[in-house]
Formats: structure tokens, sequence, C-alpha cells
């Protein structure tokens, strides 16, 4: 059995009067993450780390923010695509783990929700998707409420 690990992380800035997408749901919020797509950092970290981990570069190399044809679009679509290449390589997933890190809003209420949706879209059983949230303790651009951030290690393997 051929085993590997990945590694993803993602950035945003966050804006007053934005929509706020996390984990493939919609989070209630004044505001939400600025990209080109929808700006859900779990999905991006998702897709970098199972890209890594099958040696296909990265989220930006396969879906670039220059290529209109990804501006706005639900990263659960592009989550869904990486996965078919994953896949298409010979690999599958055996488990995810993401921390999030923002100050507010509180995300433990919904990580339950996220990992319903990510299970759906990763067709993998809810108990190999990871999802802890964290606060950075108001030091630097996300304690400032500027942004989030998130880390994802993914573990793909190939029988």
């Amino acid at each position: 059995m051929k085993i590997r690990v990945g590694q993803g992380y993602d950035v945003h800035r966050l804006e007053e009067g934005r929509p706020f997408w996390l984990g493939g749901i919609q989070i209630p919020s004044t505001f939400g993450p600025i990209g080109h797509s929808d700006a859900d950092v779990v999905c991006h970290v998702l897709c970098d780390a199972l890209l890594g981990a099958a040696n296909m570069r990265n989220i930006g190399y396969h879906f670039s923010d220059k290529d209109p044809r990804w501006k706005g679009v639900d990263s659960k679509l592009l989550l869904a695509e990486v996965l078919r290449m994953v896949r298409g390589a010979g690999y599958e997933i055996s488990n995810v783990d993401v921390t999030v890190v923002l100050q507010e809003p509180k995300l433990n209420p919904h990580i339950p929700a996220m990992k319903t949706c990510l299970a759906d879209v990763m067709a993998i059983p809810k108990d190999d998707i990871s999802i802890k949230a964290t606060t950075s303790e108001h030091i630097g651009f996300v304690g400032r409420g500027e942004g989030i951030a998130a880390h994802c290690v993914a573990l793909i393997f190939r029988s």
C-alpha cells in the first residue's frame, strides 16, 4: 500500500457585508472573506492538502484567480474536482484534519454541519474529517479581525 500525506494553508481578508462560506456552509455573520471564488478557506486548504499529497501542485495552479470561470465559484465544486483528480490517479482519502484560525464568530456550533456537508462532497465518512477552531488570542491580522486562516493535513493511500 502506498501512503502519502499533504499539507494545506490558506488565508483570506475579511470584509463587512460579505457572505461567510466555511466548510461548504454559510455561517451567520455580518462579514465574510474576500476571494476570487466564494473564499471558503476550509475547502481551499482541503484542496491544497489533497493535491499536495498526490503531488499535483496546488489549488492556484488548477483554478487560477486570473481565470474568469472561477469567479465567485462555490468552492465545493473545486473540492469535488480535486477529488476527481486525486481518485483518478488511483488514490483514496484516509482522513483529513483541518484547523481554522478565526477570532470571531465562534465556529464550534457549526462544525457538525461542516463535517456533514464535506462528507457528502468528499464521499467519505464524517469520522474521517476533523475540523477544529481556534483563535489567535487577539494577536496579528486574525486577532484584529482582519482575516481568517486555515491549515489542513490530509492522508491518502493507493492499494
